[in-house]
């Protein structure tokens, strides 16, 4: 083997020091030019959605989170592959409250307390209204210049194509065009040439997180008679979202549509357990003992055919020592002739089963006294939990059924316009079915602590969003032959653990 002198090795490393220094390599490097667009066009990119688009987290709209909303984290990653500017309507401060000429309209943000909102103590943190500053940003105020993120907290679909939706909902009021302008006009005015559109999910989360509160619209074509808390007609959703897809693509755009996750998988509906009644034995004994001419009532219905045998089960109210399903209310029951009260009908109660949802609010008042005079007046128990506290499953069946419906009509679209799919659904499945590993850990749709979803329960922390970030990128690479880099969600903040309220 020959061997290498070492003074000519020294001389080669002197060498090298001296090209080192030669002014072609004063420039700093870069990750530009590292990545390709691919067949796309990123150097406008803008954003149409919900809250989920405008960076909506710990229940409001505040500054930290905007900053590192799905479409900002995107719009990063573009900016490797010839995107260019990203502005978003930000707000003005970490409260997340909203103002209108001076008086506060929308709450503060949620934080991690030992304190109830209501002052009391409580066994283990859970979310208080932060109080540690006032809110500053007033939508009466308009945002000045061009934007790229059309995200509009509590727009439903048909909101986006509505004239005058900014005088209904300040938050487009603070940077819509003008008081008739509508969302997607303003965001296809914005002539972007890549686009991103997640619309829907209020259509039918409105109704879920009211427990079922609400109408599912199947058969009726005029919103203007919806409620609030209405599941969409998927007609009415589908025309809304055709003509979304049509403004947006007008110029030549591309972009990529993101269909509907799973409400129900989110921990506002997945944090409270069915039975989460723990009773000892003698309690039990005492409490049936309570319930036994319900009960008795239940079967002599079933006997005299007014109920199937299912109902009567279903119906009958029965505790034993360990863990109890709560009691409810369930407005599908059959409706029974009072005996005792001539004109009136004995309550629907039912006990819980695991296809019922408890709505994460409901912690708050499980187990305590609906009439502090009254020791036996247990909510879950005595008491039972009203419709606004369940999300039953039928009320499931009518969300999932819709749902169903508007990601046919997304998936469709994304095929007939040649655009990207991102299927959410399946993505955000994984979360909440055992969590994705990461650098560093696992997410996981548990409340606080599984690091996607934030304080509210229902919308993403920042590494919920990032996480959200790398779907769409996939899909976006896959289908334009773009190499846009995913992130490292785990350089991403969970919750705000540091403002924390303990007194």
């Amino acid at each position: 083997m020959k061997k290498f002198n070492l003074k000519y090795i020294a001389l080669f490393i002197a060498a090298t020091a001296i090209v080192g220094c030669d002014e072609g390599f004063d420039e700093t490097v870069t990750d530009a030019g590292f990545y390709s667009s691919g067949t796309a066009d990123f150097s406008k990119y803008v954003t149409v959605g919900n809250s989920l688009t405008a960076g909506f987290a710990d229940g409001a709209l505040y500054l930290d989170a905007q900053k590192q909303s799905f479409p900002a984290i995107i719009a990063g990653q573009m900016a490797l592959a010839g995107g260019g500017t990203f502005t978003q309507p930000l707000v003005n401060d970490n409260a997340g409250g909203l103002l209108l000429s001076g008086v506060q309209i929308a709450p503060n943000r949620f934080v991690l307390s030992t304190v109830t909102t209501a002052g009391t103590l409580r066994n283990s943190p859970g979310p208080a209204v932060y109080t540690g500053e006032a809110p500053t940003t007033d939508a009466a105020i308009k945002v000045s210049g061009p934007i790229n993120n059309f995200g509009v907290p509590g727009a439903k679909s048909f909101h986006l194509n509505a004239p005058g939706y900014g005088l209904l909902n300040p938050y487009f009021g603070r940077f819509s065009s003008a008081s008739n302008a509508t969302v997607i006009g303003d965001a296809a005015a914005a002539g972007g040439t890549f686009f991103t559109l997640w619309i829907g999910n209020n259509d039918i989360l409105a109704y879920a997180t009211s427990g079922g509160v609400g109408v599912d619209r199947l058969g009726n074509t005029n919103p203007a008679t919806y409620g609030q808390n209405d599941i969409t007609d998927p007609n009415v959703f589908a025309a809304s979202y055709a003509a979304q897809v049509q403004a947006l693509t007008a110029n030549g755009a591309q972009g990529a549509l993101v269909n509907l996750p799973d409400v129900t998988s989110i921990p506002f509906f997945t944090t409270v357990p069915f039975n989460a009644i723990p009773m000892d034995g003698p309690t039990a004994a005492f409490v049936n003992n309570n319930y036994a001419q319900y009960n008795g009532a239940m079967a002599l219905y079933q006997q005299g055919g007014a109920i199937s045998a299912s109902e009567r089960a279903a119906r009958t109210i029965s505790f034993a020592a360990g863990q109890n399903a709560i009691v409810i209310l369930d407005e599908d029951l059959t409706n029974l002739p009072n005996p005792g009260a001539p004109g009136t009908f004995l309550p629907k109660l039912r006990q819980a089963t695991a296809q019922d949802l408890i709505t994460f609010p409901t912690a708050g008042i499980l187990g305590t006294l609906a009439d502090p005079s009254n020791p036996a007046s247990i909510i879950g128990v005595a008491v039972p939990l009203g419709d606004a506290n369940v999300l039953t499953s039928n009320e499931r069946a009518l969300i999932t059924a819709a749902q169903a419906s508007f990601n046919a009509t997304i998936a469709a679209l994304a095929s007939a316009n040649n655009l990207a799919f991102v299927d959410a659904r399946a993505a955000l499945g994984l979360v909440a079915n055992g969590g994705v590993a990461y650098n560093g850990g696992v997410l996981t749709s548990a409340y606080a602590s599984g690091g996607g979803f934030s304080l509210d329960g229902v919308h993403p922390t920042p590494r919920g969003y990032a996480f959200t970030a790398n779907v769409i990128i996939d899909a976006i690479n896959a289908k334009y032959g773009s190499t846009l880099p995913k992130v490292d969600i785990g350089t991403y903040r969970s919750i705000m653990i540091s403002d924390s309220v303990t007194n």
